[in-house]
């Protein structure tokens, strides 16, 4: 008689198998600690409100002229309905920033007026 001897095949696969999983998935997995790369831009992870409801600018300071004018952006039609975001504000030709006036809004700069005399603004290029 024939005893039936058991097929250790599929344990040793089995085992194979698992010593591989556990000896390459753990490389496969580990990464360097992540590191943001603001680029000169802010955190945003900081928040922009302070816990009593206020504001902040974080940039202005910075990037400010003389006269405390941060052109943030320009839309620019060439039919003459263009914009300038100035201080957080949407402004056009001809209002007011305070005792500053915008006079000419051009694709890459705004132009103001300020007691006769003018002050051109570039718009800041962001670097990449």
């Amino acid at each position: 008689m024939l005893k039936n001897k058991p097929d250790y095949r599929f344990f040793t696969f089995a085992l194979w198998l698992l010593f591989f999983t556990f000896y390459f998935l753990p490389s496969c997995y580990a990464q360097g600690e992540f590191q943001y790369d603001s680029r000169g831009k802010r955190n945003p992870f900081i928040p922009l409100v302070t816990s009593d409801g206020k504001l902040l600018k974080l940039e202005a300071e910075e990037n400010a002229n003389v006269e405390g004018l941060l052109l943030e952006g320009i839309i620019y039609d060439k039919n003459g309905l263009s914009y300038a975001i100035v201080n957080s504000n949407v402004v056009k030709v001809g209002d007011m920033l305070g005792d500053i006036q915008v006079l000419k809004i051009e694709p890459d700069k705004v132009t103001f007026i300020k007691e006769g005399q003018t002050l051109n603004v570039e718009l800041r290029k962001e670097e990449e």
